[in-house]
């Protein structure tokens, strides 16, 4: 007690028990005879900083390994960055920028200098902040996707996967970023809503005099033209069948082709065909074997091809392209059109899709039993309902383009040859071994060969995460491989549930032949108290580390956490961790009360001793419902049934019953119990408020050096005994309406008081009653005192004699209006009872329900009637 300081501080807790567990290496997990506990985490960008996004997501990471922990299972949670080739690419050449470098000024081996420098200055920030919010992950194990071990098996996967014929290069249609001047996979495109112009060009028709009206949104694409397409059972264009028309402007005659992917409804039927710049026209090409022209280069300008606006950029081209149509009598009108666009999710700019030179990955037969383990649960979601998306996705897939054309991340392992075609090995020694193999040149060396400069997608390397964090690629079958994997939960939102769950389920299977994880918990997304997303521009994402100094980590732990149910959004708002922070307030205050009491050799009193079984039903009850609700991942739940646990029945109850009068001694049994109590209870909320607990538990009694409540076992729920549990549940209500008398009479606390019971009472808990409601009798009488004020518990009414403590004449007006308003209610209950209608064909329940209405208002009149009869006499 001596060490407790009167009021919390988390700052002088919360740093000195993080330093003495990883002092302690109390996180560290080594394969043993336990049950595993296997969580990874969702590695974070390696140039991240803590969001409130993070501070959800680590936080369920740890309430979850830290109750595993006291389960007595060997817990481990491994931590570790992504390397994230775009938003880390991009961050390296926005800052050489500022010193006036150019990446085309750099070779590849000078920028990747500046990428990892950039790398070994930022990549540890959000480990470091990750230790502020309490996580307890062996940092022993930190890995970054692209450390040696990682690297090594995306190079083996590529290779392997490419052996097995399901990695190819090719040219296809891809969505390409002009910022990033990367391809993306379908998966990083964001699609929009957007107003935007519908454009309705006209085509000359070669040798008429008339035009064939075009419906378009992106006229600066003309130049690419090379077919115009109508479907054959147009009637409205068979006019055009078999002829030529000439692209506006460009003055290039182009066929008119026939296809019934024409939609007839849309603009006029005649669609233009732009093979270079639309993956629907992209097909068409293919079929009917057109030319494609690429107008654009990499960067979103028109190119040499255009021949025209060249070097000026597509959205300006738009604009100068609709005055000039307008000028040469080209453009029959314009009308206003909404039209979904797609962004890329990264750079937020415009994709444009583009004929390019890619690596692609077939999925047609990965996906396979990736999708049967979901739908048959043998991987389950919480909440389920994400089972339906996945599947979508799943039913669904398209080639994944894995080439990104950039130089940070793990360049592709394809060489070239002097005299064409490629070989794909892992290292650069066994490329020169297979090039000289396949071309009969022995001479040939590493400086004849040309490695591809392009990168593979970020998110080739972390589907691997779970098994490449245990070296299962290139060690398949090793120790903690065996130990670890599959592992048991994965915390993760749902934005990322094609990205990164569904790959890596794919990756489990093709791999290791067996799920990567049991459980998926999907988190929601973090909003302000409007429902809006949070973001920089808003000004509404509140700093998670700010949050943390003002209120505490188990604060903004809990206060997250309260409002957080799984797959559902979060509201966020200060109030919430306010209430976290009151929270701790209260724990800390209840602890050093009890700590403060005196104790004595003497007697247990007999309210202390019911109180003590009480309690400890309530907690076993607890205990119960707290691990049902943990196994459906019912997290907010389980946390608010410990809440109301401490706050409510501990707190307000418990502690209020056993409490000493003013300077009087505590029996020794009673004040074991309650420490016993105190004990179970920081158990049980150690995993969400880890910092007060460990800071409490370690005041209960002597520890040695080492001990942490973080391997003090979880309590078993006991067998409750449901009898006491109903008696004490009357008792409360006994005593809730002896102090609303109180209240309503102005009655001081100190002033004891007597009830009546009118009829037999057998409740064993009369000393409780007597305690918090300040009597000191309680006696069963036939008729109630006629000044007392009566409430009903149940059927079984209870008076508190006034004597003194009334005034007559305030007592029956009040009676009066309650009785009016009590018959005025058994009237409207009366009026739809006397409805044969409803009595025959309302539900019976609905029936029942009514006919007890009407039971209890009778009563009530007739106490009520009783009351003014005894005050009028």
């Amino acid at each position: 007690m001596n060490n407790l300081a009167t009021v919390y501080d988390p700052k002088a807790v919360e740093d000195k028990w993080y330093k003495y567990w990883e002092g302690h290496d109390l996180f560290k997990s080594t394969p043993d005879e336990r049950e595993p506990y296997t969580i990874v985490i969702p590695p974070p960008n390696v140039t991240g900083v803590l969001h409130m996004g993070h501070m959800l997501n680590e936080t369920i990471q740890d309430i979850l390994v830290r109750r595993a922990r006291m389960e007595g299972k060997n817990a481990l949670w491994v931590p570790g960055t992504d390397h994230a080739s775009i938003a880390t690419e991009a961050k390296v050449v926005n800052r050489l920028a500022q010193q006036g470098i150019k990446k085309t000024d750099l070779t590849r081996d000078e920028f990747l200098k500046h990428a990892w420098d950039w790398t070994h200055e930022h990549g540890g920030i959000i480990l470091q902040q990750l230790r502020k919010v309490g996580a307890s992950c062996d940092w022993s194990r930190t890995s970054f996707t692209m450390d040696e071990v990682r690297s090594e098996s995306v190079l083996k996967v590529f290779v392997d996967l490419y052996n097995k014929g399901l990695i190819y290069r090719g040219v296809r249609m891809v969505n390409w970023d002009p910022k990033a001047l990367t391809a993306l996979s379908d998966e990083e495109v964001v699609y929009k809503e957007e107003h935007s112009k519908l454009f309705y060009l006209r085509y000359k028709i070669v040798g008429e005099d008339g035009y064939a009206i075009v419906a378009t949104t992106r006229p600066e694409t003309i130049m690419g033209d090379t077919a115009m397409c109508i479907n054959p059972n147009d009637p409205k264009n068979q006019h055009l069948r078999g002829k030529k028309v000439i692209v506006p402007l460009v003055g290039r005659e182009i066929p008119v082709i026939e296809d019934e992917y024409v939609d007839i409804e849309f603009g006029t039927g005649c669609l233009k065909v732009t093979p270079a710049h639309d993956p629907n026209d992209y097909m068409l090409g293919e079929k009917y074997n057109l030319e494609s022209i690429d107008i654009f280069n990499d960067n979103g300008t028109l190119s040499e091809a255009a021949g025209m606006y060249v070097g000026m950029d597509r959205f300006d081209v738009r604009k100068q392209i609709e005055k000039d149509l307008e000028a040469a009598g080209l453009l029959e009108k314009v009308e206003a059109y909404e039209n979904k666009v797609g962004y890329s999710e990264r750079t937020s700019v415009a994709i444009e899709p583009k004929l390019s030179m890619q690596w692609f990955l077939k999925m047609t037969d990965l996906v396979k039993p990736a999708l049967k383990a979901v739908m048959e649960d043998d991987i389950k979601f919480y909440p389920a309902k994400f089972k339906n998306t996945y599947r979508h996705w799943m039913t669904d897939t398209k080639d994944w383009c894995i080439s990104r054309q950039l130089w940070w991340g793990h360049r592709i392992p394809a060489y070239f040859l002097p005299q064409g075609g490629y070989v794909v090995a892992e290292t650069v020694e066994k490329a020169v071994e297979m090039a000289r193999e396949k071309t009969g040149n022995a001479a040939l060396t590493a400086a004849d060969l040309r490695q591809d400069e392009d990168c593979l997608d970020t998110w080739f390397s972390s589907w691997l995460w779970p098994i490449s964090l245990f070296d299962g690629i290139n060690k398949p079958g090793n120790e903690e491989m065996k130990y670890y994997y599959p592992t048991t939960d994965l915390v993760t939102g749902p934005d990322i549930i094609f990205f990164w769950v569904a790959r890596m389920i794919i990756a489990g299977y093709e791999y290791i032949g067996e799920m990567p994880f049991k459980n998926v918990y999907f988190t929601g997304i973090v909003r302000d108290k409007l429902g809006r997303k949070m973001s920089k521009s808003l000004g509404n994402s509140p700093d998670p580390l700010e949050l943390i100094d003002r209120f505490g980590a188990d604060g903004v732990r809990m206060g997250l956490m309260l409002a957080a149910p799984a797959g559902n959004d979060i509201l966020y708002d200060d109030a919430l961790c306010e209430q976290g922070r009151n929270f701790n307030n209260k724990i800390w205050n209840a602890f050093r009360l009890v700590k403060g009491w005196e104790v004595a050799d003497i007697e247990q009193p007999e309210h202390s001793r019911l109180a003590v079984e009480w309690f400890q039903s309530t907690l076993d009850n607890t205990l119960a419902e707290v691990k049902d609700l943990f196994s459906k991942f019912r997290l907010s739940e389980a946390l608010m049934a410990i809440y109301r646990l401490f706050w409510e029945e501990f707190s307000a109850w418990y502690l209020e019953t056993i409490k000493p009068a003013y300077q009087q001694p505590i029996d020794k049994k009673t004040l074991e119990a309650t420490m016993g109590f105190f004990d179970s209870l920081l158990r049980m909320l150690h995993p969400f408020m880890p910092f007060i607990t460990e800071e409490l538990w370690q005041n209960i009694s002597e520890r040695k050096d080492g001990e942490s409540i973080m391997y003090a076992r979880m309590p078993e729920a006991g067998e409750p005994n449901a009898e006491l549990l109903k008696a004490v549940a009357e008792a409360k209500e006994i005593v809730t309406g002896v102090r609303n008398v109180r209240k309503s009479k102005n009655i001081p606390n100190k002033e004891a008081l007597s009830l009546q019971v009118v009829g037999e009472f057998s409740n064993p808990c009369k000393t409780i009653i007597a305690k918090l409601a300040g009597l000191d009798a309680i006696d069963s009488v036939e008729t109630k005192d006629a000044t007392a004020a009566s409430f009903l518990v149940g059927t079984q009414e209870f008076a508190v004699p006034l004597g003194n403590n009334i005034n007559v004449e305030e007592e029956i007006a009040k009676l009066e209006a309650e009785l009016k308003y009590t018959q005025g209610f058994l009237a409207s209950v009366e009026k739809k009872l006397s409805n044969e209608r409803f009595v025959a064909n309302a539900p019976e329940a609905v029936v029942a329900g009514e006919r007890k209405k009407q039971a209890d208002a009778q009563s009530k009149i007739a106490t009520i009637q009783e009351a003014l009869n005894a005050l009028k006499k």
